[in-house]
């Protein structure tokens, strides 16, 4: 069952991990998971401090070239009946400073321990969602 823009923002928000989709210059999609935190219409992802080879990531790259992105969240089960999936789509951008930066930066800690006790230094990539969607094997209104 199809879901309004609401309840497809509400369950996407209420979700702990998401994948991020950009493209790059030739095309080639790409696909990596993501921590979040979601509120109104903008989802901030952070590029934390994991042991990475560059924090110029792909991801980063690829927005700065082409701003479009998708966001799913979704759960699978061999119940059938509890599969559902939402999905955010809109433009993004990456900041390394200034009041949208912190704001996301807060909520991102409000969100997940780990960043209470050791917030993003780098950069946040903040996505502007124009479009969410959803869709469930059943309603969703008994969910936990």
């Amino acid at each position: 069952m199809e879901w309004s823009p609401q309840r497809s923002r509400e369950r996407f928000s209420a979700s702990r991990v998401a994948r991020l989709a950009t493209v790059d210059g030739a095309g080639r999609p790409h696909l990596v998971p993501v921590v979040f935190a979601a509120y109104g219409d903008t989802v901030a992802i952070p590029v934390d401090h994991k042991p990475k080879s560059t924090y110029r990531l792909k991801r980063i790259r690829n927005i700065e070239g082409d701003p479009r992105v998708s966001l799913l969240a979704d759960e699978y089960s061999d119940d059938w009946d509890r599969l559902w999936w939402a999905r955010a789509d809109g433009e993004a951008l990456v900041e390394h400073a200034g009041p949208a930066w912190h704001e996301a930066r807060e909520r991102l800690a409000a969100r997940y321990g780990q960043y209470r006790d050791d917030p993003p230094e780098e950069a946040i990539i903040l996505v502007r969602v124009h479009r969410w969607s959803g869709w469930s094997s059943q309603d969703a209104t008994g969910w936990r």
